[in-house]
């Protein structure tokens, strides 16, 4: 099945070093003004070593930023949306992926799909459904929180409270010239609201050995 698309949001490009515990975070909160508060908006993605199980991996993808909890149960993700996390594990780390994880959502489900080598890279990209799956139903505002586990894989789906944590009128006054640092403690900008999430987590032998780049793109149905 191919699945054209246009990667509306790039959240992050970085390293991750399969063998330690290094992590690293990146925010894009209200950065992209055309899809700010849409299904393809991504605030926030984390990789991490997970903390129950030192050989693998968490990845976090958090979607649709700024919710405000009357909001929250309401909320919902896009069927046309489809989330890529994308893995350079080459030794040259030429920032094209080599591996490609895609979740996708269709009849209250989340579907994963790798990771697995993609038939084309770039923008145009072919959905990978020969590759093991794992889903689960999609968590539910106040509700237990639904884990879908397959092939040593594990996927959660819905709305958690924003992690991120970032003081946006200070950073306004800095760039406006009327500061000239971040007080401490800072004011949470996104303190109450909350976000769409997925999080996965996998053996980090399924990434490669070393270190990789990893980045997560939304992409949208042409």
């Amino acid at each position: 099945m191919k699945l054209l698309t246009t990667k509306t949001t790039v959240a992050l490009i970085g390293a991750v070093v399969i063998g330690s515990g290094a992590y690293l975070i990146a925010a894009d909160h209200i950065d992209a003004p055309a899809v700010t508060g849409k299904g393809s908006d991504i605030t926030d993605f984390y990789a991490f070593q997970s903390p129950a199980n030192t050989n693998n991996m968490v990845f976090v993808v958090n979607t649709q930023g700024l919710l405000a909890p009357s909001a929250t149960g309401a909320a919902a993700f896009d069927s046309n949306v489809m989330l890529e996390i994308n893995i350079d594990n080459s030794t040259t780390k030429d920032a094209v992926e080599d591996l490609v994880i895609q979740v996708t959502f269709e009849d209250g489900m989340v579907q994963v799909y790798g990771p697995a080598a993609p038939v084309q890279s770039g923008l145009q990209s072919t959905l990978v459904s020969g590759s093991r799956k794992v889903e689960a139903a999609i968590s539910m505002y106040g509700a237990t929180p639904t884990i879908g586990s397959e092939n040593s894989v594990q996927v959660f789906a819905g709305p958690r409270d924003d992690p991120f944590f970032f003081d946006l009128d200070q950073y306004k006054k800095i760039i406006g010239g009327t500061a000239t640092a971040f007080n401490n403690p800072g004011t949470d900008t996104f303190k109450g609201t909350n976000v769409m999430s997925v999080v996965i987590e996998l053996p980090k032998s399924s990434l490669g050995t070393g270190s990789v780049n990893t980045w997560a793109t939304s992409n949208r149905k042409d």
